[in-house]
């Protein structure tokens, strides 16, 4: 009878140990499948996660600091803390802004004065609800040129580019201590405090675009290069200030822009080579010195300064 019982002890423990292996098995692979695989998920995110990155980031600093530290406070405790919370041309654009690589400049030109051109081509019902005017189709192209440019994105604008210019390596649009408020609507020059108390906008005018987040370049429309602005002060008009995108240099000079509303109506998308424009029948158009309405060509504070 003894041998036959410590046969069965022996059985049973054989048993308890088969059942625990596989139990640990069945652990490792659930562990396997709905952690592991929840991370390649949620890095998979896309544009928000960057974005969702900082702002925990952000939340993790101002609660360390019990809750005094500033938005701005809180990100440069982040992601962007390495970079520079300066304003080193006084213009009110924060230095982390800049496009300093000479690359990422002539990625950015490529792909705002690519999405800005393919807009004149299209239907007026498939424009974005946005683009009503000059100023609608600069903030939309700027915006859309700062993003990541993956399937996604083509979908979405319904975009067509038979060669893509490469992406912009620093940041992309809305992955910054901004967020979605884009565009600076105050005057005076950067502080880090400025990230959250509404010198940044989503929104902005034409002529907030040109005093707040373009700088001037010259008088001379010919040393405008592709990606810069032309601005026009029609004095006596409810709405004086008034874009173009020059898209072309060269032998083959071109701008485009949005008239606005003519005569009440619904403006139209426009382009016109350099040689029509400064030979306007409206004088008051002519980007040329001598016309006191045309301020100048102007530069994206972005692209100012290189490494």
């Amino acid at each position: 009878m003894v041998p036959l019982n410590k046969s069965r002890s022996q059985r049973v423990a054989l048993a308890a140990l088969i059942t625990l292996a596989v139990l640990l098995l069945l652990l490792r692979l659930f562990v396997a499948a709905h952690g592991h695989g929840g991370l390649r998920h949620r890095g998979a995110l896309g544009d928000d996660s960057a974005l969702a990155t900082v702002k925990a980031e952000s939340n993790a600093a101002a609660t360390a600091s019990n809750g005094n530290a500033s938005s701005a406070e809180a990100f440069s405790a982040g992601t962007w803390s390495a970079k520079p919370w300066t304003d080193r041309f006084a213009d009110g654009t924060p230095d982390f802004l800049r496009l300093t690589d000479p690359a990422d400049q002539a990625a950015f030109r490529l792909w705002f004065t690519s999405i800005a051109d393919f807009q004149v081509v299209r239907p007026r019902a498939e424009l974005p609800a946005e683009i009503t005017d000059c100023a609608g189709l600069l903030r939309y192209a700027y915006r859309e040129a700062l993003k990541r440019h993956d399937d996604t994105w083509f979908a979405a604008t319904g975009m067509e580019v038979s060669a893509p210019p490469g992406e912009i390596r620093a940041w992309h649009y809305p992955e910054t201590p901004l967020g979605a408020a884009l565009f600076r609507v105050r005057p005076g020059n950067f502080t880090p405090a400025d990230v959250s108390n509404g010198a940044f906008a989503q929104f902005a005018d034409a002529k907030t675009l040109v005093l707040r987040n373009a700088h001037f370049v010259t008088r001379e429309v010919r040393q405008a290069e592709p990606g810069d602005l032309l601005f026009f002060r029609q004095f006596g008009q409810s709405s004086p200030w008034h874009s173009m995108i020059v898209t072309r240099i060269g032998g083959q000079a071109a701008v485009v822009y949005d008239t606005g509303q003519i005569l009440g109506k619904a403006g139209e998308l426009r382009r016109l080579t350099l040689a029509e424009l400064l030979d306007h029948p409206q004088p008051q158009w002519r980007p040329v010195p001598s016309n006191p309405n045309f301020l100048g060509v102007y530069r994206w504070n972005i692209l100012r300064g290189t490494l």
